[in-house]
């Protein structure tokens, strides 16, 4: 045996490359771990995290027309949907719950609302101790949004992050073909 080979065998000195890779990545040279009470990980804008139903910025109140479509979409069947009349005779939800335990942030119930009434919020920090904690009703998904879309956020989240389809997104371009419906021949 060659002399280079004995000493790594009797040293181990694969074991000790292993081993200073590893103390040469802990805390004090190379900080990886979050302390997270005191830094919490702040997320993205377009985190699914908690439901927030949209207030109308002009009547305060929600924009939700009680069109169930996000109780359709929706594929763990979490939101129930109970709809009435206001005074003027507009369909009105009197009743909307959710229950966040079911659900599987998706994001299909945002997709799907015509009138852009319901979004998930950047806020994931939430617990309880018991299920009724978990089940949102109207008035705490209102809450949700006064408190995590105040003023120009809420604003600028629809507009940016969870913007509803335009009428210009639909233009056609130079080389489509589009039907523009059946014309008359003019008579000579």
């Amino acid at each position: 045996m060659e002399f280079k080979k004995i000493v790594k065998t009797i040293l181990f000195w694969e074991i000790l490359q292993g081993m200073w890779l590893t103390l040469s990545n802990l805390p004090p040279w190379n900080a990886v771990t979050r302390q997270y009470p005191k830094e919490p990980r702040y997320s993205d804008p377009g985190f699914r995290g908690l439901h927030a139903l949209v207030r109308n910025p002009d009547t305060g109140r929600e924009k939700c027309i009680a069109c169930g479509l996000c109780a359709a979409v929706c594929p763990s069947r979490c939101i129930t949907i109970h709809t009435g009349e206001d005074d003027k005779g507009e369909k009105i939800a009197e009743e909307y719950e959710v229950d966040v335990l079911r659900c599987v942030f998706c994001a299909f119930c945002v997709e799907a609302c015509p009138v852009g009434a319901i979004v998930l919020s950047e806020h994931y920090e939430y617990s309880g101790y018991s299920r009724g904690d978990f089940y949102f009703n109207k008035e705490r998904l209102l809450d949700n949004w006064d408190t995590f879309f105040p003023g120009e956020k809420g604003k600028w989240y629809m507009d940016n992050i969870w913007k509803h389809p335009n009428a210009d997104d639909y233009k056609a371009h130079d080389d489509q073909a589009v039907f523009h419906g059946i014309q008359k021949e003019e008579k000579q």
